[in-house]
Formats: structure tokens, C-alpha cells, sequence
């Protein structure tokens, strides 16, 4: 399948741009003979390219993200040359990888949120996309960055003042702290498995809501952007909805006497 042929099934102008950066670091991986990488993806993003790497078998082609479950990854490009490494698993990430690491002083413990450890992070001027999943910890955080920007983005963090009294240093991707998922059970009921009902029920909010922000491209099934409000949903899937959370559909646990479906999920917290 050529370049065209594959730009043109994309009919989402902002898609068909991405696609094409990323058929250009294909190109650019064969040409000069060495790895390309993309920045952090988003999990649209990154369904989009695993799609093309699945359809189109590319081979030598790597999702990396410093973890597994990681939910930004970046695609490494590989030549050739260096496919056995690779193939062995004897490649070392840390030569483009590291993680920025943030030990909170004793009175900030279990006060910072993710958002405030984002929130520094484009106050220094370091853009989204160079920066992998920011993994939260009571007293601080490991944030996964391109080693390019990694000196800069520490040395920046040092100088802001609500970490005038943290420790910043810069450790080893083999070395993350990757933190116990914590997960809270609950029920729900819905009319029907389609996924503006549940994802309304879950996020418990209404169903009009739930159509804007699936319009607003905000929710994921199972990594896969939601399109269709009407999909239908299955034991298993997991749900991500921007700004609201990520949750799990645990199993159908009975129906009520109205023929409702009575379903156990999991958030995440």
C-alpha cells in the first residue's frame, strides 16, 4: 500500500497530518539508516498508529512507553542493522529515555496531585508531548521524559518554588517506581449495554453530557478512540474518559425486574 492510498482512508484532517509525520520517520528511519522515534502519543494516537503498523506489517516498528500499561508510548523506528537487538530485547531504552524523579519534602507529602506536577511541567515551557506518563506517589512522583529535554526539565523544576524544598534528580527507566493501581468496586445499572448509557452511569453525569464529550473525542474503549455512542460494550472492556477517569466493566451481576442490566465496574484511583 503506498503513501497515498494510505493518507487517503483517513478522513479526519488532524489524523491524515499525524499519519502522514509518521510515514516521514519511516521514510527517514530507511534512508539515513538509524532509529526515529515519535513523541509521547495520546491514546488516539496510539491506536491510530498501531492500526497502520498491524495492517500494513511493519516490522520493525516498537511501542514503548517506560512500563507495561503505560498509557503514553512512544513508537521507536529501527533500521535493519540493529533488528537483533530488538528481536533479543537487548536494547537499552535509558540511551533515549530517563525518568525525572520528585521526592516531595516532609510537609508536602500526600498534597501534590497529578495536576500540579503537569501543571509545572508546561510552566517551564516543556510541551505535552515530550513527556510520557507522570506516575504519582504520596511523597512524589517518577515522570517518564525524552532524554533530550531531561537536564533542562530538571534543572527548570528545581528552580520553581513550589518545589523550592524537593529533591529533583534524574535516574535510569529501569529504575521507576511504578505504584500499585488502586481500584474501588461498584454497581451500576443500565438499560442496555450500549456506551452512552454505561459511560453516563459511570461517570454519573447524563446522557447529553456524555454525547458532548464523546464528541469532544474525550473517551476511549480499550485504547480505541469512541465514535459511535451506540457501540455496544462487553464484560472486560476497559473505558478511559479525559478528565473524568479510567474504568473497567467487571461483569453483568444480574437483571432487575424491569429488564435492567445491573453491572460491576472498577474506577481506577
Amino acid at each position: 500500500m503506498d503513501r497515498q492510498e494510505i493518507l487517503s482512508k483517513y478522513e479526519n484532517e488532524d489524523d491524515r497530518l499525524f499519519i502522514a509525520k509518521f510515514l516521514d520517520k519511516l521514510e527517514l528511519s530507511q534512508k539515513r539508516n538509524d532509529i526515529e522515534t515519535t513523541d509521547f502519543l495520546d491514546m488516539h494516537q496510539s491506536s491510530l498508529v498501531k492500526k497502520l503498523i498491524k495492517t500494513n506489517e511493519y516490522r520493525r516498528c516498537v511501542i514503548y512507553g517506560g512500563y507495561e500499561g503505560a498509557e503514553r508510548e512512544c513508537v521507536i523506528i529501527y533500521p535493519e542493522k540493529l533488528e537483533m537487538l530488538f528481536v533479543n530485547e537487548k536494547f537499552d531504552f535509558n540511551c533515549m529515555f530517563q525518568i525525572i524523579r520528585i521526592t516531595l519534602s516532609d510537609e508536602l507529602i500526600g498534597k501534590y496531585t497529578h495536576k500540579i506536577y503537569l501543571g509545572a511541567i508546561i510552566k517551564v515551557g516543556v510541551k505535552r508531548e515530550k513527556i510520557g506518563d507522570i506516575l504519582v506517589r504520596m511523597n512524589g512522583a517518577d515522570i517518564i521524559v525524552k532524554k533530550e529535554i531531561s537536564e533542562y526539565l530538571c534543572n527548570n523544576l528545581c528552580g520553581l518554588n513550589r518545589f523550592e524544598k524537593c529533591y529533583i534528580s534524574i535516574e535510569r527507566v529501569e529504575d521507576l517506581k511504578v505504584t500499585p493501581v488502586k481500584k474501588q468496586t461498584s454497581t451500576i445499572i443500565i438499560s442496555s449495554m450500549r456506551a452512552d448509557s454505561i459511560v453516563s452511569e459511570m461517570v454519573k453525569t447524563s446522557r447529553s453530557k456524555i454525547l458532548e464529550i464523546i464528541k469532544q473525542e474525550r473517551v476511549f474503549v480499550n485504547g480505541e478512540l469512541l465514535t459511535k455512542n451506540s457501540k455496544s460494550l462487553r464484560e472486560g472492556d476497559s473505558i478511559t474518559v479525559r478528565g473524568k477517569g479510567r474504568y473497567k466493566i467487571n461483569k453483568v451481576v444480574n437483571t432487575t425486574k424491569k429488564g435492567n442490566l445491573v453491572l460491576e465496574i472498577e474506577k481506577y484511583i
